[in-house]
């Protein structure tokens, strides 16, 4: 007798007095309790499956993975993994630079986490912009990029090449954005807090990479969150495929000739997946599918035969299921305008050097630092950026971030920012003091304390960079035999741990 679709599996079902079961109970974002999922969701993954459906639903008895993507902009793997004590045995690999990792190890206390050298990201979550070439990127776009993990990656690929635009409509994630960003030390992003529509108003045939990690139903997180499922009941697809036809319709307007845009989802839903890519296609006969399928041999590939119109390139783009590989579920794919195509408008024209005036102390301050010594500066209400896009371009929409924050002028002295800290290598400031791991002095300056020096430290009078293992934590100052910490409070450690991993 077989089960009739849509009926819940024993082993997701909640138990009850009279049905008591001894198996293992599934893992799910609900510590102790059972996964209850939608039963049109499951008849619909049935029907998608077919004979893999079985292999499919037993991937909710196991743990959800846990993915650590490193930093190289600031580190290679190799020193990595002669300085951490996070394995790399275990590698992600269809993510350059990424391993799974025991989340009883903790990384988030580890004080390399805290001096940017890597990401925690779910490891299928990794998978677009590591898809995303970019060669000879001048011009990219994350349109939905907070809280930045996606953004993270793109910054540490471009490894401060061309201008990375990073946008999100949420206030307040965006504002998590910022610190990624500025945590792994991105110096060329420029981060909007603005409509989708009234970017694609302003650089309409521009953006020469676009990366689109659409809002969804999020049917690929069930497993790692069971409040998703709480949203999926909620909403409802046609909630989200109206979102994202308005995304993608703004971005496919945004792309130049000759652009890559990679569209991705957390989702298994085809309405939600290859049919708005089918509507992208519509939208512009200039876009092809760039087939991804052969990338990795745990990708499953796409449906055109989940899709009114069939179009066979539509296998072209990657499904990524739990059962075929360790990571939650996902939908990727790539897109390509043709270099024949016509741009609605010219590229602005580069950031140009700055006459803005520097204080006599910035100027003195920086110009040991010769990345950051010329400029074009961008100088408002004593803030001082490294400008990453001609501010004039950017007039009227709503800017968070253009360029690297460098600090502020007060008088007769200036204040580096912790995000010009992150941003330098090692090394590269003169007045350091560098700590070992283990030196309880690092969680104290993380928690924001006073540190004790010892003439053993080397340090002189005035800003000190505090480095560990010679990578930046941030900024402090050298008064006699104390260290002033001048760590950023919204960034400051506050757990009890004062021993690092």
């Amino acid at each position: 007798m077989t089960r009739a679709a849509g009926v819940q599996p024993a082993f997701l079902m909640p138990k009850n007095k009279k049905n008591v079961k001894t198996e293992k109970e599934p893992r799910t974002a609900e510590a102790g309790g059972r996964l209850r999922l939608p039963s049109s969701f499951l008849t619909e993954m049935e029907a998608l499956l077919g004979s893999e459906y079985a292999a499919f639903l037993e991937t909710y008895r196991l743990p959800k993975e846990n993915g650590l993507r490193l930093n190289t902009r600031k580190i290679c793997p190799e020193e990595f993994s002669r300085l951490s004590v996070i394995p790399t045995d275990d590698p992600v690999p269809w993510v350059e630079g990424a391993w799974f990792y025991d989340e009883a190890l903790r990384p988030a206390l580890s004080p390399y986490y805290h001096a940017g050298l890597f990401y925690l990201q779910e490891p299928s979550a990794m998978t677009p912009a590591s898809l995303m070439p970019l060669e000879n990127a001048r011009y990219v776009l994350d349109l939905c990029a907070a809280p930045g993990g996606k953004s993270t990656a793109l910054a540490a690929r471009l490894r401060g090449r061309g201008v990375l635009f990073a946008n999100d409509i949420s206030n307040a994630r965006a504002q998590a954005l910022i610190k990624n960003l500025e945590l792994f030390g991105a110096e060329n992003a420029v981060i909007l807090n603005e409509d989708p529509s009234r970017l694609s108003e302003r650089f309409p045939g521009f953006f020469d990479h676009i990366l689109i990690d659409a809002p969804c139903s999020g049917e690929g997180m069930f497993r790692k969150d069971s409040s998703v499922v709480r949203s999926y009941e909620e909403h409802g697809r046609a909630f989200y495929t109206g979102l994202q036809r308005k995304i993608v319709k703004d971005a496919v307007r945004m792309l130049a000739p000759g652009g890559y845009l990679l569209y991705s989802t957390c989702t298994f839903s085809p309405l939600e997946d290859e049919e708005i890519v089918s509507y992208m296609l519509q939208l512009d006969p200039a876009l092809s599918v760039v087939p991804l399928s052969d990338r990795y041999s745990g990708f499953a590939p796409g449906r055109p035969d989940q899709t009114d119109s069939g179009d066979p390139q539509l296998s072209g783009c990657i499904r990524i299921y739990p059962h075929r590989m360790r990571g939650e579920g996902h939908f990727a794919a790539l897109l390509k305008k043709a270099e024949n195509s016509a741009s609605a408008d010219a590229m602005p024209a580069a950031v140009r050097s700055s006459d803005t005036r520097l204080s006599p102390e910035t100027a003195a301050f920086l110009a040991p630092l010769q990345r950051f010594s010329k400029g074009p500066y961008i100088v408002r209400n004593g803030r001082v950026y490294l400008a990453a896009f001609p501010d004039e371009e950017l007039k009227g929409l709503r800017v968070l971030r253009n360029g690297l924050f460098l600090g502020e002028e007060k008088t007769k002295r200036f204040e580096p920012a912790q995000a010009l800290a992150m941003a330098l290598y090692r090394g590269e400031f003169p007045n350091r003091l560098d700590l070992p791991p283990e030196d309880p002095r690092v969680f104290r300056y993380l928690k924001g304390e006073t540190l004790e020096l010892s003439p053993e430290d080397g340090v002189r009078e005035g800003i000190v960079l505090v480095t560990v293992s010679g990578y930046p934590l941030g900024f402090a100052k050298k008064s006699g035999t104390m260290l002033k910490n001048r760590y950023l409070p919204g960034w400051r450690f506050q757990g009890n741990v004062d021993k690092p991993l």
